[in-house]
């Protein structure tokens, strides 16, 4: 459902290069959540950008079911459903309106897209929100709004760019749900997320970031084996940084 292979990306600051994506690898399956990791500058949000068409890569390219983003970037933007941490939502528009707009931006009929609203306000609990304009809506109400948005076209593939940040505890059961649902719906998803422990909860498989490289790759008992480390916090805290100049491999 994504296939990513040797994406590369470059950029220039204060007249150095900086390698931020170093031939990243990976392949996604339908009804599998995978979560790409890492920490701050390690290339995540530089590599989600590629695959959705926003930043051309130097080199290598991004698959979305079928379809590479440089040579069909309409065809591929249309399979994905995107998710971020900022709020996303357009203040006075009320839910309803948003919904349907964004439904009617990928060409959703209006009797299907009543259909996909309904079914999202049941699972993201928003039917007390419809009509209300969503700049009265709290910080949680808002991303579950944001939840909801990304479904409309009912994309099969789905990127989360750290969905739970600013939730409170009810917030991210939500998040949790919400990917379970799209598990069980046989979608292909990434999550990025610096919350390591909701990770190991939430993803089939990982993919470990430093310097823009993977690291390693695997189910959390595959990467047990092969750093022996139980979390995946001691596998950054302890592996990552005594080993910053590390080939993928070498670890």
């Amino acid at each position: 459902m994504i296939r990513v292979h040797e994406l590369t990306k470059r950029f220039s600051a204060s007249g150095r290069e900086i390698l931020a994506v170093d031939r990243l690898s990976f392949a996604i399956r339908p009804a599998e959540v995978y979560g790409l990791l890492g920490p701050n500058g390690a290339g995540k949000t530089t590599s989600i950008r590629m695959i959705v068409g926003l930043l051309r890569p130097d080199a290598g390219y991004a698959e979305v079911d079928g379809y590479r983003t440089l040579n069909a970037p309409e065809a591929v933007k249309s399979r994905i459903g995107l998710v971020v941490s900022s709020e996303g939502v357009y203040p006075w528009l009320t839910v309803r309106e948003m919904l349907m707009f964004f439904a009617d931006l990928y060409g959703v009929p209006p009797a299907r897209a009543k259909l996909h609203l309904e079914r999202l306000a049941e699972l993201l609990q928003l039917h007390a929100l419809l009509d209300r304009r969503c700049i009265s809506l709290s910080t949680g109400q808002k991303q579950r709004v944001t939840l909801a948005r990304a479904l409309m076209h009912d994309p099969p593939v789905m990127l989360l760019d750290e969905p739970t940040r600013g939730l409170d505890v009810v917030g991210t059961h939500v998040v949790f749900d919400y990917i379970g649902h799209l598990r069980g719906q046989g979608k292909a998803v990434i999550v990025c997320t610096h919350r390591l422990d909701e990770a190991e909860r939430l993803c089939d498989r990982f993919g470990l970031l430093h310097e823009g490289r993977l690291i390693h790759e695997g189910t959390l008992s595959e990467l047990r084996a092969a750093t022996g480390c139980h979390s995946l916090m001691e596998m950054f805290t302890q592996l990552l940084p005594r080993k910053s100049g590390a080939l993928p491999g070498e670890i």
